[in-house]
């Protein structure tokens, strides 16, 4: 579903005050800080030894992860606060600060940040929309497929590019 599922659908019910939209936010953003955290701790278990073994696997080059590193320790607490605010950064943000092993409570109070006004948009948003919901998707939905058909074209591309790049390399060797 579009723009966060569950938190706007839930909050259709507010307006017929079934569901408080501030329970509906805190909940999202809770829900929200859990799941960050299980990625943060994740990255921070196995850290960049696994990211040195099977980054290759994933097209990544040693060179790009020393720079994306290096990247994160210096704007790492920038990075996870804007990160929440970003559609699809904000699913991946966490993985990296507890791979550079960012204080826990300094990503906590970031994550905080960064994801309470996400929440409190999708929230409102779907509390606004009510049950005119259906009309919205059918406006947007062209507009999902066009930015889906666009993500596949780029990632496609990319591993094709690094696929090729790899060849080159190995045949160079």
């Amino acid at each position: 579903m579009l723009f966060g599922g569950a938190l706007v659908t839930a909050s259709f019910l507010a307006p017929e005050q079934q569901l408080s939209l501030v329970l509906v936010v805190l909940t999202g953003t809770f829900g929200n800080l859990v799941g960050s955290w299980l990625s943060y701790w994740a990255g921070y278990a196995g850290g960049r030894p696994l990211i040195d073994r099977w980054g290759r696997y994933l097209l990544l080059r040693p060179h790009e992860i020393d720079r994306a590193h290096s990247w994160f320790e210096r704007y790492g607490h920038e990075a996870v606060f804007v990160g929440r605010l970003l559609p699809v950064v904000r699913t991946f943000i966490s993985l990296p600060a507890g791979v550079a092993r960012m204080r826990f409570w300094k990503f906590t109070l970031y994550t905080l940040l960064g994801c309470l006004p996400w929440c409190f948009a999708l929230a409102f948003l779907g509390y606004k929309l009510g049950q005119r919901w259906d009309q919205v998707e059918a406006v947007l939905r062209p507009f999902s497929w066009v930015i889906a058909i666009g993500l596949i074209g780029a990632i496609t591309w990319w591993i094709w590019h690094r696929l090729r790049e790899r060849r080159q390399d190995d045949a160079t060797v």
